[in-house]
């Protein structure tokens, strides 16, 4: 039991001081969203996309680390079909009615000179938790000369599996791997 209290205060205390002296970026709306591809009878790769993303990540360069808290508006589906989106938010799929948004949280990633290795953390969505490694393919930050803040950009990319998270309807005929893409822009405030 003390073990347990000791090993919980140390990783309390290693989280603080990552987060001690970290910058607060914030998700551009215009420049940040997720897609998502998937088998549709074995016809062609469908690809669609959610367009409300927000979303606050610290970054703490002196510790080369940082957090991340993504927050997904389900009901911002974009199919290309105002019929399917339809679909996508019903019961069998998002029940966005009941589970208006999905998240992505990270209590610690590390990032170097060198990149930033998979970054381990929980995705809830549908009420459904479960551990994910994103891949970041992208990143890069610089002054952006349009706003004149200080912005990082990055892309990433996670495979998931719909019935993991109760979209499995129509599997097999409908693909249950699902390859999510996500593309970031954030500034310093």
């Amino acid at each position: 039991m003390k073990f347990i209290s000791i090993a919980t205060f140390l990783l309390a205390s290693s989280i603080a001081s990552l987060c001690q002296g970290a910058d607060v970026y914030t998700a551009d709306p215009e420049h940040t969203f997720v897609s998502f591809s998937y088998r549709h009878l074995n016809y062609s790769i469908q690809t669609s996309r959610f367009d409300g993303v927000t979303g606050i990540i610290t970054l703490n360069e002196e510790n080369n680390g940082g957090t991340i808290d993504m927050t997904i508006d389900t009901k911002s589906v974009s199919t290309g079909s105002a019929v399917f989106n339809k679909i996508i938010q019903s019961e069998d799929f998002f029940a966005t009615e009941r589970f208006p948004v999905a998240t992505f949280k990270s209590e610690q990633f590390i990032f170097n000179k060198n990149g930033i290795p998979p970054i381990n953390g929980e995705v809830t969505i549908k009420g459904v938790t479960k551990p994910i490694a994103i891949e970041v393919s992208e990143i890069s930050c610089s002054r952006n000369l349009l706003t004149l803040k200080y912005t990082c950009g990055a892309n990433a990319i996670v495979k998931l599996s719909r019935s993991d998270f109760n979209l499995g309807k129509y599997t097999p005929f409908v693909g249950d791997d699902v390859t999510v893409n996500m593309v970031i822009e954030a500034s310093r405030e």
